[in-house]
């Protein structure tokens, strides 16, 4: 008895004298299953909490909903090329399936969202210190905008899960080459970083820095065969790729579609040419401003989400934290970390060189931002781990981020919630401001009470497909035969465009500048075309139906 209680003071007092953050080693390694499922709770839990049932103001979501039909319904004389095609591909696949329903391609999303959290949790565990992994998945699974997009239509949902399972694969490969450093040996996993890195790279344009990053990381690490073994693995998938792209549809690739676009000054108006260097440096430093200053820490919570600033002080910061987390896994050989900090920085980099500073978007850095913080955790981790002062600094500053994001979390959803329950009851327009409601029911009108042969041109034509029940409606995005003079459009070649294209209905909304405000401002691009045929022929253009009252939306006819 008295050898069994000197056993148990000892292994207690041994106990006593672990750090916190030993104890909180043991705690995750003794609890991995409902650390999984707990935070898959609560991913699935906030995914239905901030769920959006509707279509985004932004646009891009409702465009890749039209790509989707067209691909079923123009195949195979269309193919989508305004950017990275393969999750358009996707909704094509499951338009096919299924029919146009909306709500079951966002249900799709909320799944691959949950994949994502899963992978991400598989790739991570044991494999960082728990202290770092922890708060890496808290804020895959809990982050407001992560979230939202779980629910929407846009890629990041289908993008995110394909990275989480890059990230998971390349661990696993990792471990095949520190096991046997002959890469032949592993062709398969080999076969697998391939594949996933054509995927990768058809969802998101900036996707295709993995290949290079990739190549950069092998000949860091002195691997160069494996280098190379990584481009072939590759190229065998997107020369196939490629082939049958070119078989079936005959089209040209994401690449050289857009390569036009993103290299205007401005991608709206050709007519300003093309950056040059100085300008490209220039879009630089801005992306940076706005993405390290104002959307990363949004994202995090510790801003208001409609604060415009920008602090340079604040990007530096982030820039010079990011520099050192890099040379930090380099330093302590986290050679898989070292390799996603790569690919992450190149993928941000080239987002910043392509994307014109308007666009200002914050899924832009929020894809990025699970390799962000898992870079900038563990370098914090590795400078205050060593004493007792320095884990507690560490764990107060990880608590307040994470309260922070999961607070964001909450009070977005106390917004979401009621509208998502009016919308799911039928009413598909609450929750939109009153010009974004016109605009849309207006599109509706189109669908129902227009000859099916017509042709509407709308400022926002996938959003009025949308909610117009798969009418085609023609696209306006700048000003169309503009007049060098007046910025406005002749008003001959205007007519001449429309009647080329087919055009015989010009939707006229009154969509807000600023879209939390009505301040009178409005998006004008479609009146400074149609202002100018009224002057010169105020008989050209018929009102047929006006919707609202107050920021109403019109159609007009072309007459003969």
């Amino acid at each position: 008895m008295a050898k069994s209680k000197t056993t148990k003071t000892t292994t207690s007092s041994f106990s006593n004298n672990r750090t916190l953050f030993e104890k909180i080693e043991i705690w995750g390694a003794n609890n991995e299953k409902k650390l999984l499922f707990s935070f898959l709770a609560l991913s699935l839990f906030f995914s239905f909490m901030l769920f959006n049932a509707r279509i985004s103001e932004a646009h891009d979501d409702a465009l890749y909903l039209e790509g989707g039909w067209r691909y079923v319904n123009e195949f195979p004389n269309y193919f989508y090329t305004q950017n990275a095609p393969l999750y358009v591909l996707f909704l094509g696949l499951l338009t096919k399936l299924f029919g146009f329903k909306l709500l079951l391609f966002k249900l799709f999303n909320v799944v691959f969202n949950l994949f994502s959290v899963f992978f991400f949790y598989k790739a991570f565990y044991k494999r960082i210190p728990f202290v770092v992994f922890i708060p890496v998945i808290v804020f895959i699974s809990c982050n407001h905008l992560i979230q939202y997009y779980a629910s929407m239509t846009f890629t990041e949902a289908f993008y995110l899960f394909l990275i989480s399972i890059f990230l998971y694969t390349f661990f696993k490969l990792h471990d095949a080459l520190q096991i046997d450093s002959n890469g032949l040996k592993h062709w398969k996993k080999w076969l697998l970083i391939g594949f996933l890195s054509l995927l990768i790279s058809t969802t998101k344009s900036a996707g295709i820095v993995v290949v290079p990053s990739l190549l950069l990381y092998f000949f860091i690490i002195k691997q160069y065969k494996n280098g190379i073994i990584s481009l072939v693995s590759y190229s065998v998938f997107k020369l196939t790729y490629e082939l049958l792209v070119r078989l079936i549809w005959g089209a040209q690739n994401q690449f050289s579609a857009q390569g036009k676009t993103l290299i205007q000054k401005d991608p709206y108006d050709a007519s300003l040419g093309n950056e040059d260097f100085a300008g490209f440096v220039t879009r630089v430093i801005d992306n940076c401003n706005l993405y390290f200053s104002k959307r990363f820490f949004q994202i995090l919570g510790f801003r208001d989400e409609n604060s415009v600033e920008i602090f340079g002080l604040l990007t530096i910061l982030v820039i010079g934290i990011l520099i050192l987390s890099l040379y930090t896994v380099y330093k302590h050989n986290q050679k898989p970390l070292l390799f996603f900090g790569i690919f992450t920085g190149a993928q941000l980099l080239l987002s910043f060189i392509i994307l014109a500073a308007r666009w200002d978007q914050p899924r832009i850095v929020m894809i990025c931002m699970p390799i962000m913080l898992s870079l900038m955790y563990f370098t914090l981790y590795t400078f205050l781990k060593k004493s007792g002062m320095g884990q507690n600094i560490y764990i107060t500053t990880i608590l307040i981020i994470c309260i922070s994001i999961i607070t964001s979390s909450i009070k977005r959803s106390a917004k979401t919630l009621p509208i998502v329950q009016k919308n799911l009851k039928g009413d598909l327009y609450y929750g939109y401001t009153p010009d974004w409601e016109n605009f849309l029911k207006c599109s509706k009108w189109c669908a129902d009470s227009l000859p099916k042969n017509s042709l509407v041109a709308s400022r926002k034509a996938p959003m009025s497909f949308v909610y117009g029940k798969g009418k085609k409606f023609f696209p306006v995005y700048s000003v169309i035969k503009r007049d060098s003079l007046t910025q406005q459009s002749n008003p001959d070649s205007a007519l001449a465009y429309f009647e080329e294209k087919g055009v015989t209905h010009i939707m006229i909304g009154s969509l807000r500048i600023d879209p939390n405000h009505n301040t009178g401002q409005i998006i004008n691009t479609v009146h400074n075309i149609v202002q100018p045929i009224m002057n010169k022929y105020p008989n050209k253009l018929k009102l047929i139906h006006t919707e609202g009252l107050s920021e109403p939306t019109y159609i007009f006819e072309i007459t003969k």
